[in-house]
Order: structure tokens, then C-alpha cells, then sequence
């Protein structure tokens, strides 16, 4: 990924192109065309998102001076434990393909370089293991090559093959290229590590036993009983806090206002077939939350080998996830590899005692004494909320997704602190799959094979900062500047729709596991902040949902009703006009209409919108394509409010006894983060419940909660 760096000028091309009108302005403002002239004279500086060599700063090198004398001088044996080598480069030619995650010749070739070892045919396959497996196929690489990470178990190399002794006494550490580890790093799932943690540490009470409270502890309940958690909501970081919980032997109610994934998955389909929304039970609401019905990515910026994403990840596989998700460079899922891991992970928490109320809705909270105490609940199916039930806690944690926007009035409403937050909001492009492969990949996109080729269905990640600085300019950007950026782009997959009210239309992207569809979509969103909200007079906590809901309101009246989307070509955008008798087919399948979604949003988005995306096509050159569709409008990237809470026990600052946990609570953006969030609040609460006396971040290393959270 690049960062361009441009004059004031190139940061608004408006000001190089002819006047045309907004909406949302009484001023005549200029937009580009599809294809932006810009000055020939005026060049572009691009840098590195990361520098390497020269171009390092002189602290960068002396940082990595001293993490390269560190490491040398970390190495006692190096015939003991085992070595991890790096950045083995394999070209598409010499590998067997992205299925492949066993060693090949073509990688004991790249290994047999590292080792300076002569005879690569020689080495034994038996003596190395993948830990990752990537493809890259960057422009700037001569060619397109499958990258690798590699551990080489010394003892046994060594026993198979007596001749690489020298070259193993040769190597040497070099920091993100060759790591000693003197002990091997063994990925565990969660429940292994928590019954580990049970049966090692003194004082953790088994399942049978009754609940103790030490002196002067704040959570007091009968020592006759096991503390009683709810956790509200099913998504990931529920799921994980309710593992967490149930497996300390604490009594786990979960609550989950939609359905399991088998009646989800027949309301989803009434929903695309009949056009019948189920306000509870939808693409947002159910079983395994919003990711369900999505691409099921596993991405996340916490650290593809840290000790918490480790733990997570073996735990799906421990739940039915292929094995390759430990490996792939980019690992997803898929909703239909999503639904039967979930159906095993119930099946699993019912058998350690786990109460799961599905079609449940929290509707308020009992509170004592300023603290909350319980929840009441009522038949999610039942509007009228007839059918109320006061159930008794001694804590909820609260892990609903960023959609459960009465649960934030609900908490408003108990002077809960919930703070605005930024997210982002914009349009869900749509190509034909194999122009973006073609893009990416030029001569290897004949080799994706719609999924089961030799190399994955080609995505892409885009990013564009714009700032406008010069105050004779006929419009702002805002003085701070914005982003302008791809999120959740699904390779071969389709457009689905995420509204939870009929008067309202939001949409997302979603793929099955081989990403098969000849569609690949991604949204183009601006962030947006409370000056944006109050630009619209939404003001308070919720401000940030109420101007969710302008947008996914205006978007349903462009549509015409009936779950239609608004639609524009990427051309017609830029143009600032509609083409209704030219529209590319669209994945949706619920219909769409061609509208000038141009006229959508204020002036200062539609702007930097337009503005990125002509800067995408000097990237991604045919991004820009009559043939690319856009659709509207993206709105749910992110939970629009944060609900303040203590960075060491997770407990609300402003109520005592809720664990505001995951997306919904703004710390988390994802399947995995979400989960680790969950995990962590599942080990706090057992410990303020004294169900866990050890130190989880000496195994899973320290907790990303305080402050933001890395998604």
C-alpha cells in the first residue's frame, strides 16, 4: 500500500475541471471526469507504507541494530529447538499451488539457499514445517511469487541427515529473516489452555463445586452457588467469553435475540427470495453475529502469530475450521465453512452446562444500588414485549454487535457513558471478478480458475488521504483531512443486504469459501466524525446512529422501496449523471436502480469519495470501468459509539456489574479481534469471580483493550 503525497492543487482536482451543480450546496462546485487530466509537469512523490534499507530513518536502523545484537547474542546452542526462516520467496511456477501447504521442492530449493546447504534434494521434508503460506503479487516484483515461513526442527534434520551439521553451526539470527527458538511455539485452543490453567493452578473451583468469595472482594454471591453470568449476544465475543467462562466452571446463560444458524439461515432465505425481513433473525442478528453472513475473513492487525490469535484460530479449527486458516497468509472462512463450526461450538458449550436462550431480546436492566443486578427479557418474535421475565445475575457482559442500536438507547436511558466515535460510511463497488484479476494478476489470472486455480481469486486493498489546505479553494475537505478507503472486500462474492428495518437500506459484502462468484466487491467509505454529525444537527451520544440512519433512510427512497438498491456506474459517478439504460448486471439479488447516488451524500464525501477513487485507477489502472457498479450505501463499518470501561477488569466505568466486550461496544472491527476481545473479558470476569487465579498474559501475551483496539 502507498501514500501519495500532493500539492494543494492534485489534492482537489475540482479546481482543474469545469463547474457543476450539488445538491447539497448553493455554490457551483467542479467534479472530475472519469479519467482525471492532470497537469503533465507535476509529479508524484510515493513512499513506502513500510521503509526498508536506505530509505530508513537513522533511528529505524538503530533500533534494528540493536534488535539484530540482541538476537545474536540470544543464541546458546544452535543445535538445540528449532529455526524459523522467512520470506522464502517461491515463484508460481515452482509451487504446486495455494491449496498445497506441505514442503515442496521448490521450497526446500529457497531453504537449501538460506542453509547454504549445496544439494537441495537432499534435505528431508520430514525436518520442516509451514507456519505461513502468501501470495504476492505486487507490481513492483519482477513476478508473482508464493512466500513462505518455514520452521526447521534442528534434532531431527540432524538425524536425517548428519551432513547439514556445518551448515547449521554457519547460521545466524537476522531480525524478520531467520529466528532462533529454543523452544518450540506449540498453537493450543482455548479450552485446552483454560483446563490447563484449572487444573494447575491452587484455588480455581472445579464445575461441582460452590462459588467462594475471598474478603473484600466486590462481587459477593452465596457460597452455595456458582457465579451467575449472562453474556448477551452470540457473536464472536460472546461466544469466546461464554468458552472462557463455562470451562472455569461458572453458571453461563447466553442470550441471543436472533436465531440459531439453521432457522437464520431459512429467515435469510425468505428475506432474498420473498423479501421477508425478520427483525431479529437477518444478515445482523443471530447466531454467530453479523460475520456469519459475510466472507468470514480472519485478518487482523493484533498479529497473525500472537499468542491470542493463535488461540483463537486453533480453537476454530478445533471446532470443525480447515487447518489451513493456521497457515494462509490471508485466512477466511466463508459462510458455509461458518455454519457448521458454529452448530459444534453450541453443541460444545451446552455440554459444559451453557444455558442459550435464542430468540431472546434484552429489553432493560435490573439495577441495585448502582449496580446492575440482572436483565429483563422478552420473546424477541414478540414486538409488544407481553411476555417480560426478570432473570437475576451477579454479571452481564454485554457482547452485542454494532446493529444493536435499542440496546444503546437502553443504556442511554440508565446514564451509561457511551461516547461518538469515528467510523466511516460511503458505497459498495461491484467489478466483474475477472477484471480485478486481470488487474492484479495480468498474465496469471488465466491460473485462478474461479477459486480452484493455482493462485487465490485476486482482492485488493486501497487507501487515500485527502487534505485540502488552501483556503481559496471553492470548497473544504475539512481542515484535519479525511480517509478515503476499501473495506471488506470479498473476492468472488456478492452483495448482500444488512438493513435490520424495512425504511432503511444498508448493504455489505459476503463470500462462500471458494470465492467462486464472477463478482468482487468491496465498500468505499470516508471516515466521518461529530463535526460530520452535527453538520446535520445530531447532536448527543447517539449521534453517530442517527446519521447512520439518515443515509440508509435516503438510500431506501432512492431505491423506490421493497429492499431495492439505489445503484450508479463508477463512469456516471464521476460524471455526475445516470445512465439508466446501460447498468452492468449486479450480484444483489433483491434489485436494483440506477440513481444519482452522487446526490447522496454532503458535498465534502461525495468529493473526497470521487477524489480516491480516480486515485485507486492510477493504482489499480481499470478500476474506473463502466463496467464497475456502485451501490448504496455502506453505513455499519463500525460501531459508531465507544462505552467507556476499565482497561484491567473490563467493567463499565459509569455502571458497575456489565462488561460492555466486542464490536458493538467499540473495541473491535472483525471476526478475530472481536473473539480475542471476548476472551479476555471471559478471563477478567473469572477472576473477579475468583474462578481464575493465574496470569493469562504470560501465555497469551498482553491485552489489546486499553485504548483502541487494533482490528
Amino acid at each position: 500500500m502507498v501514500a501519495l503525497k500532493m500539492s494543494p492543487l492534485l489534492q482537489c482536482p475540482s479546481k482543474l475541471l469545469f463547474p457543476l451543480h450539488h445538491p447539497y450546496s448553493n455554490s457551483v462546485l467542479p467534479y472530475p471526469t472519469p479519467r482525471l487530466l492532470y497537469p503533465r509537469r507535476q509529479t508524484f512523490r510515493i513512499f513506502c507504507a513500510k521503509r526498508t534499507g536506505k530509505q530508513r530513518y537513522p533511528s529505524e536502523k538503530k533500533k534494528l541494530k540493536l534488535k539484530q545484537k540482541e538476537a545474536l547474542s540470544s543464541v546458546t546452542n544452535k543445535f538445540d529447538g528449532t529455526w524459523r526462516l522467512s520470506k522464502l520467496a517461491v515463484s508460481v511456477q515452482n509451487d504446486p499451488g495455494k491449496d498445497f501447504l506441505q514442503v515442496h521442492n521448490g521450497l526446500l530449493q529457497e531453504i537449501a539457499k538460506v542453509l547454504e546447504f549445496p544439494v537441495a534434494s537432499m534435505l528431508p521434508e520430514e525436518a520442516f514445517s509451514v507456519v505461513r503460506k502468501s501470495f504476492d503479487a505486487r507490481k513492483i516484483l519482477k513476478e508473482a511469487k508464493f512466500v513462505y515461513t518455514v520452521d526447521m526442527d534442528v534434532s531431527k534434520l540432524l538425524s536425517l541427515e548428519p551432513r547439514t551439521w556445518d551448515f547449521i553451526s554457519g547460521l545466524e539470527p537476522k531480525v524478520g529473516l531467520i529466528e532462533h527458538m529454543p523452544h518450540e511455539r506449540i498453537g493450543r485452543d482455548l479450552t485446552s489452555i483454560v483446563r490447563d490453567f484449572r487444573d494447575s493452578n491452587g484455588g480455581i473451583l472445579s464445575r461441582e463445586q460452590g462459588h467462594h468469595i475471598a474478603p473484600g472482594k466486590s462481587h459477593k454471591c452465596s457460597t452455595a452457588r456458582k457465579p451467575k453470568i449472562a453474556v448477551v449476544g452470540s457473536g464472536p465475543s460472546g461466544l469466546f467469553a461464554c468458552l472462557v467462562l463455562a470451562e472455569f466452571g461458572a453458571d453461563v446463560t447466553l442470550i441471543e435475540r436472533g436465531q440459531a444458524v439453521e432457522r437464520r439461515g431459512r429467515d435469510i432465505g425468505a428475506l432474498v427470495v420473498r423479501r421477508i425481513l425478520e427483525s431479529e433473525s437477518n444478515f445482523c442478528f443471530g447466531e454467530g453475529g453479523a460475520g456469519t453472513w459475510s466472507d468470514g475473513k480472519l485478518v487482523t492487525r493484533i498479529g497473525k502469530n500472537s499468542g491470542c490469535v493463535l488461540a483463537i484460530m486453533n480453537t476454530l479449527v478445533h471446532f470443525g475450521a480447515p487447518k489451513n486458516i493456521l497457515v494462509d497468509g490471508k485466512p477466511h472462512l466463508g459462510t458455509d465453512r461458518l455454519v457448521p463450526l458454529l452448530r459444534n461450538f453450541r453443541q460444545h458449550l451446552q455440554s459444559l452446562g451453557v444455558d442459550i436462550k435464542f430468540g431472546t431480546r434484552v429489553d432493560d436492566l435490573l439495577i441495585q444500588n448502582g449496580r446492575v443486578v440482572g436483565v429483563q427479557v422478552s420473546d424477541s418474535t414478540n414486538k409488544l414485549q407481553l411476555d417480560c421475565k426478570k432473570l437475576e445475575f451477579d454479571a452481564v457482559i454485554l457482547a452485542v454487535g454494532h446493529s444493536a442500536r435499542d440496546i444503546y438507547q437502553m443504556l442511554l436511558s440508565h446514564n451509561v457513558d457511551l461516547i461518538p466515535k469515528d467510523f466511516s460510511v460511503g458505497l459498495r463497488v461491484e467489478h466483474p471478478q475477472e477484471l480485478i484479476n486481470s488487474i492484479q494478476y495480468s498474465g496469471l489470472a488465466n491460473e485462478v480458475c474461479s477459486g480452484h486455480g493455482k493462485v487465490p481469486v485476486a482482492d485488493y486493498k486501497v487507501v487515500q488521504y485527502v487534505s485540502d489546505e488552501d483556503e481559496d479553494l471553492p470548497f473544504k475537505l475539512e481542515s484535519t483531512g479525511r480517509s478515503c478507503y476499501s473495506f471488506c472486500m470479498c473476492p468472488g462474492g456478492q452483495v448482500v443486504l444488512t438493513s435490520t428495518s424495512p425504511s432503511e437500506i444498508c448493504i455489505n459484502g459476503m463470500s462462500y469459501s471458494r470465492r467462486a462468484s464472477r463478482w468482487a466487491n468491496a465498500a468505499l467509505v470516508v471516515t466521518v466524525s461529530t463535526k460530520d454529525f452535527d453538520a446535520l444537527n445530531f447532536h448527543g451520544p447517539l449521534a453517530g446512529v442517527e446519521f447512520q440512519r439518515e443515509f440508509e433512510r435516503r438510500a431506501a427512497i432512492m431505491g423506490g422501496g421493497n429492499f431495492v438498491v439505489p445503484v450508479q456506474t463508477v463512469t456516471d459517478f464521476m460524471e455526475n449523471k445516470v445512465s439508466v439504460t446501460s447498468m452492468p448486471p449486479s450480484s444483489y439479488r433483491l434489485g436494483v436502480k440506477a440513481a444519482s447516488l452522487h446526490e447522496l451524500f454532503p458535498i465534502y464525501m461525495t468529493d473526497a469519495l470521487r477524489y480516491s477513487i480516480s486515485m485507486f485507477d492510477k493504482e489499480l489502472p481499470g478500476f474506473i470501468s463502466k463496467e464497475a457498479l456502485l451501490h448504496g450505501v455502506e453505513t455499519r463499518t463500525s460501531s459508531p459509539i465507544q462505552i467507556p470501561r476499565n482497561s484491567d477488569t473490563y467493567e463499565s466505568t459509569s455502571l458497575r456489574g456489565i462488561y460492555p466486550v466486542g464490536e458493538g461496544a467499540g473495541y473491535a472491527g472483525g471476526i478475530v479481534s472481536a473473539a480475542v476481545d471476548g476472551m479476555y473479558t471471559g478471563f477478567s470476569v473469572a477472576k473477579s469471580f475468583d474462578l481464575f487465579h493465574g496470569d493469562i498474559e504470560s501465555v497469551l501475551g498482553k491485552s489489546h483493550s486499553a485504548g483502541l483496539m487494533k482490528y
